[in-house]
């Protein structure tokens, strides 16, 4: 768990879910970097903490003695590629219902990973009974065209609670006094410091936005083993003044409303949640024609080749931005099947047709 958008989806959808049927027991490696223990367990959840994937006999010998132990109906891995391997302990112990979750895909820069990845895409659905997804890309990456042609995937949006960050300007308000950036033109990003997020061009592309407009100043939210590296080259552009890391932040809806205009320029996604969430709090939001169609949930969403320049994706930011007038767009995202508590009525209803309740 990194505190990320596949941990918050799985939260929301628990949050909402029948706890009067169906309860949760959260199976978690111990290199875990942020435990949301108090969401987790309030409702009677449970944590059940292993040794990390990488120690394989390790995994599988504590996966093996907690599902025959506990004897689960069903067991649902919402680790993409690597679903293989808790489902094969799940398939080993009995389990009749395995379900595997696609949340990602896969993209350029990352050669050992994508080895791992499509290595291991072989197997999506050697242990698995179920196959779910979080866009209609991320189905079809992992599972294959024709299981998604075909019907047999089904798609769970990662959905939130849309009243939580919706636009609200005594917010904003209160969020630019207290960031100190009142006549600020606040330019935004949300996500872990790490290749797929492509930081290094989100900063060529804040540089550019920066030489427009003197005023300018970027928030990025997250943290990640490249923090250090992309800190270094704003320190090397002169920007130092002019971006504040943040951290990883727990009400991220908050800062949604300082911002005047996001930038996600990903080499790849599943969905890129936090694209739908700044959309909601009527950010113009600027994203990387990698994102599924899914994402492009309102009218304030651009998508812009990474083959553009960075004074493209700055250009085409800021004309976004011209005029542009800040409104809740709850309803927009709503339509879009993004609300988690509709979401998570269906999802209890798929779970007692699983498991026959």
């Amino acid at each position: 768990m990194r505190n990320g958008g596949v941990e918050s989806a799985l939260l929301g959808y628990y949050k909402y879910i029948d706890k009067s049927k169906i309860q949760y027991d959260f199976i978690i490696d111990e290199d875990s970097v942020h435990v949301p223990e108090k969401q987790m367990t309030k409702s009677g959840g449970r944590i059940i903490v292993i040794p990390p994937y990488q120690k394989q006999f390790a995994y599988q010998k504590a996966l093996h003695k907690i599902f025959t132990q506990n004897h689960y109906p069903l067991v649902f891995s919402h680790i993409n590629s690597l679903s293989v391997f808790p489902l094969f302990a799940a398939w080993k112990a009995g389990i009749p219902v395995r379900v595997a979750l696609s949340q990602s895909t896969a993209g350029q820069g990352e050669f050992l990973r994508n080895v791992m990845k499509y290595t291991l895409r072989l197997f999506s659905k050697t242990f698995a009974t179920e196959y779910c997804a979080c866009s209609k890309l991320a189905g079809q990456w992992l599972f294959g065209k024709r299981a998604m042609n075909s019907g047999r995937v089904l798609i769970w949006p990662n959905a939130i609670e849309l009243e939580r960050f919706a636009y609200n300007e005594a917010v904003r308000n209160e969020m630019r006094e207290y960031l100190k950036l009142n006549d600020k033109f606040v330019v935004g990003h949300a996500g872990r410091f790490a290749n797929q997020k492509n930081h290094k061009f989100l900063i060529d592309i804040f540089a550019e936005i920066h030489r427009m407009r003197s005023d300018a100043v970027l928030l990025l939210a997250g943290d990640g083993p490249l923090m250090d590296e992309i800190a270094r080259k704003v320190m090397d552009l002169g920007l130092n003044d002019s971006v504040i890391f943040l951290g990883s932040v727990n009400n991220l809806e908050k800062y949604y409303q300082a911002m005047d205009v996001f930038i996600f320029p990903s080499f790849y996604e599943g969905l890129g949640i936090v694209a739908v969430e700044a959309q909601v709090a009527g950010l113009p939001t600027i994203c990387s024609t990698e994102l599924p169609e899914e994402a492009n949930v309102c009218k304030n969403f651009r998508a812009v080749s990474l083959k553009k320049s960075a004074h493209e994706w700055a250009d085409e930011a800021l004309k976004l931005c011209e005029n542009h007038v800040r409104r809740d767009m709850s309803n927009e995202a709503r339509e879009h099947g993004f609300d988690v508590k509709v979401q998570a009525a269906k999802m209890s209803k798929w779970y007692y047709r699983l498991l026959g309740i």
